[in-house]
């Protein structure tokens, strides 16, 4: 990972559509060279997935719920059941296993209040819980699915294998 990866990565988070010979013009590249990097990415997992991002208020989902769960059942067992069981609801776009005072984190999307309750009858029908506290979001200030770069460390690869 050098400087042009970083550069790469930058652009591709922010727009995956760009044709390579846009993003090599950016990093100061010809167009084969940067092909090749953006493969090396890919082959090396710094690329996991291209994905499109969708509107939320165009498909109906304009409410953020944050959930917080406690639960007395501290097993793999238990653990992996409730993984598999949350992870059937496409209402549930982020779960999280946490330190502290509360187990698991996740972040629900949903048309609106009663949308929510629906959501909440049906995941304690399927999963015992301890404790279950919902947060509403009111307002999205920050949302991005771009990660910092300043972080990646110089990678030991060759740089004949870059181009």
């Amino acid at each position: 990972m050098d400087e042009i990866d970083r550069k790469i990565l930058n652009l591709l988070q922010k727009d995956a559509t760009l044709s390579t010979a846009e993003i090599a013009e950016a990093v100061g590249l010809s167009t084969t060279p940067c092909w090749r990097r953006i493969q090396i990415l890919e082959q090396e997992g710094y690329i996991t997935r291209r994905v499109a991002l969708v509107d939320r208020n165009k498909i109906n989902v304009p409410l953020d719920v944050f959930v917080a769960i406690r639960t007395n059942e501290h097993n793999f067992d238990w653990l992996d059941e409730f993984a598999r069981l949350v992870c059937e609801f496409p209402e549930v776009v982020e779960l999280y296993r946490m330190s502290g005072e509360i187990d698991y984190l996740m972040r629900v999307v949903v048309p609106d209040m009663a949308a929510y309750d629906t959501f909440y009858k049906k995941l304690i029908k399927r999963v015992q819980l301890t404790d279950v506290s919902s947060s509403f979001a009111m307002e999205r200030i920050k949302y991005t699915t771009a990660l910092p770069l300043d972080y990646a460390i110089e990678s030991g690869r060759s740089r004949r294998k870059r181009g």
